[in-house]
């Protein structure tokens, strides 16, 4: 393995852990949701609203975010996202009220996670490696992700449990652990600058340019869709899965070791699909991917609801979880290059989190006004198969193996 080889797997890895930390808390908020509508005047539909609004902020931050690195650089986006998400854990019990959760959790938590997640990340690492080690890459990159889920859940619930720490200093806590973004943001971005030579013969193409084409792209357009409805799978599972087991009857560690064990087994399950990525169509992959989602909910709905039964749900439902990124991202370097992926590929996750926006806040309403969860549940089975089925129309070219 040459040098520079050695090196850009180097910036892999440093990327995953950027996003262990960053997404592995943002995936875990759900857990406050019992303790604070317990111990405050705050309800559910409020919550949720505010947790929703994360989301699409999140989303939001995506493109913005994207967008910056690739015309200023990741370094100046990274350090400035992880002051926002410090000064928004920091400010969550201070100002505990439904618009001051919107405001801390809502805005800067979001758009601090955002600056150090998929779109920015990728964008620095995918300049750096040959395209047929993009999957791979990809793959390791958003297992940092789930990794960092697995951690962090158990974590948050042991912390809020601990009476002499409870929620509100956990968040505390968040901050503090949050500050190792900023030593591997330098790490990270160490020689690289907005303008990386790129492995491709690739045209330069203005930024404004390869929006209107990519707009313009049925396939980018079908990309969309599929991924709004993969967002609000996945953040109403985050979100509400905590209030599913308690409605189950069961203690609040399932819910967590729930949660944790989606990270886990997400993390086998990008592994696994960053390899495909690099030897099969993408549309291909994420047909299955979300295909599966339909039989998984279908089959837990007819189970009955025990610790062993959310366990086995949760590691089902992990293997797709957040794996959709690599092929999703795949396909758009397919399409349009990788010379504005940070750009292209945030659209896209802002699409996601518009879903993600309608599956936090939903989740709340159908709670409050039905007592439970079931028609959420075959809504998210009816996107998961609709998601599949637009994803076959893309036009893709045949991906080249890695030797």
């Amino acid at each position: 393995m040459s040098s520079n080889n050695k090196n850009a797997w180097l910036v892999v890895f440093i990327a995953s852990a950027i996003l262990l930390v960053t997404s592995g808390m943002r995936l875990t908020v759900g857990l406050f949701v019992e303790p604070i509508t317990a111990d405050t005047e705050i309800n559910i539909v409020q919550i949720s609203f505010a947790l929703a609004v994360m989301q699409l902020m999140w989303g939001l931050s995506q493109p913005i975010m994207g967008g910056l690195a690739d015309k200023f650089g990741a370094l100046p986006v990274l350090l400035g996202g992880t002051l926002l998400l410090v000064l928004g854990w920091l400010l969550v019990p201070m100002l505990i009220s439904a618009w001051g959760l919107v405001l801390t959790l809502g805005i800067l938590v979001a758009f601090g996670t955002g600056a150090g997640s998929f779109s920015v990340l990728m964008g620095v690492t995918a300049n750096q490696i040959s395209p047929q080690q993009r999957g791979t890459a990809s793959g390791i990159i958003n297992a940092g992700s789930s990794f960092g889920q697995f951690l962090f859940a158990p974590l948050v619930q042991t912390l809020i449990a601990v009476p002499m720490i409870g929620w509100n200093n956990t968040f505390y806590a968040l901050a503090i652990i949050s500050l190792l973004c900023l030593p591997l943001s330098f790490y990270l971005t160490k020689g690289v600058t907005a303008k990386q030579t790129h492995h491709n013969a690739e045209g330069e193409q203005k930024l404004l340019q390869a929006i209107k084409t990519a707009c313009k792209n049925p396939s980018y357009i079908l990309i969309h869709l599929a991924f709004a409805t993969c967002g609000f799978h996945v953040v109403f599972l985050v979100t509400h899965l905590p209030v599913e087991v308690s409605l189950a009857g069961l203690q609040s560690d399932v819910a967590s070791w729930s949660v944790g064990l989606i990270g886990l087994s997400n993390v086998v399950g990008s592994l696994f699909v960053g390899w495909c990525v690099n030897r099969f169509l993408c549309k291909y992959i994420l047909f299955w991917m979300y295909l599966s989602r339909v039989i998984l909910i279908a089959i837990y709905l007819f189970m009955p609801q025990t610790a062993l039964t959310f366990y086995i749900f949760a590691i089902g439902l992990g293997l797709t979880w957040l794996a959709t990124v690599p092929p999703t991202a795949g396909a758009i370097g397919k399409l349009f290059g990788v010379r504005y992926l940070a750009t292209l590929f945030g659209f896209a996750l802002f699409s996601h989190q518009i879903g993600a926006f309608f599956g936090a806040y939903a989740g709340g309403l159908a709670m409050d006004y039905f007592g439970n969860y079931q028609y959420m549940w075959y809504a998210d089975m009816l996107l998961a198969f609709l998601a599949a089925i637009s994803n076959l129309p893309i036009k893709e070219e045949k991906p080249k193996i890695a030797q």
